[in-house]
């Protein structure tokens, strides 16, 4: 179950991590601005989780199918 949690949180870290700087990076320009536009806020946010899942998809695509043989090859070991 560690390992669950630990892979998904590795996983998703690098869009969640990313996606969180820009929205605070967006956040403190609107304060400064005042400009309150909600599609200021949600399209760098999409483009930056596009970009992350294109750079960093094949590195959690391995590190997913690392986590599922090691599951499948326990799979034996708990009977």
């Amino acid at each position: 179950m560690a390992d669950l949690f630990w892979t998904g949180l590795l996983i998703c870290m690098p869009i969640l991590g990313l996606t969180l700087f820009v929205g605070l990076v967006i956040g403190i320009l609107q304060v400064v601005t005042q400009v309150q536009e909600m599609s200021l806020t949600f399209v760098p946010k999409l483009v930056v989780a596009g970009g992350v899942m294109i750079f960093f998809g094949p590195w959690m695509l391995k590190k997913l199918g690392q986590f599922a043989t090691q599951l499948w090859s326990g799979i034996p070991g708990m009977f």
